[in-house]
């Protein structure tokens, strides 16, 4: 049986991380999992069956949600920033699901801090997408319509969140530390089109053979 492979992606706002995380995925014939892994802890602590049901099907068969039930979440964590201190037990049961897929799935995952909370995992290789801030404001400029001082609060804002976020998590790590990722890429100098590409070459070269067994015929 071919060993799983999961791929973490963390992105600076309008870098096109995403984008580019959903065509390794295509590429290589798997999921990618952004909001959904979220809105799968979310309903998961909401205990309900119907719910379950749900969560069941999106979680292939209930495997990852079996083994879910045997954790205890802890309630409360020690915390120095207060935006996030209400979120501490959905992280937890987000990390679970997290640590679950990587156990049971090859799949792609964009942000939730997935690559701290798999840093102890040998399967896993991760990815920081990035581009120069001029890059970024024509990508939201682009996409949202909005002015070019408008992206660059949208940019200025959403940064800040996810780097708060990482560092809460992590427990004083930043967001942007490149010893925490496999390979930093500037989407604008390789081309958001390569950089999957780019991206699964460095899968190759970090699995080897075990790779190529598990996605034959693949670029």
């Amino acid at each position: 049986m071919a060993k799983n492979y999961v791929i973490t992606i963390a992105r600076g706002f309008g870098s096109g991380g995403k984008e580019i995380a959903l065509n390794v995925a295509q590429k290589l014939g798997i999921p990618c999992y952004e909001r959904q892994i979220l809105q799968m802890a979310s309903e998961y602590s909401g205990l309900s069956e119907s719910v379950f049901a749900e969560v069941d099907e999106k979680l292939r068969g209930g495997l990852i949600l079996k083994a879910l039930e045997k954790f205890s979440f802890p309630k409360e964590i020690i915390a120095q920033n207060r935006k996030f201190e209400g979120d501490v037990r959905l992280f937890s049961i987000q990390s679970e699901i997290i640590r679950e897929l990587a156990k049971k799935t090859s799949c792609v995952i964009v942000g939730k801090c997935a690559d701290f909370i798999l840093r102890d995992f040998d399967n896993v290789g991760s990815f920081y997408i990035e581009a120069p801030r001029a890059a970024c404001l024509e990508s939201i400029m682009s996409k949202t319509g909005v002015s070019e001082k408008e992206a660059a609060k949208l940019i200025e804002s959403t940064d800040k969140y996810r780097a708060d976020y990482y560092k809460f998590y992590s427990g004083g790590n930043y967001w942007t530390n490149p010893i925490n990722y496999d390979l930093t890429i500037n989407s604008a100098r390789v081309g958001r089109k390569n950089c999957a590409d780019v991206i699964i070459s460095a899968l190759r070269v970090k699995f080897g053979d075990e790779f190529e067994r598990a996605f034959p015929s693949k670029i």
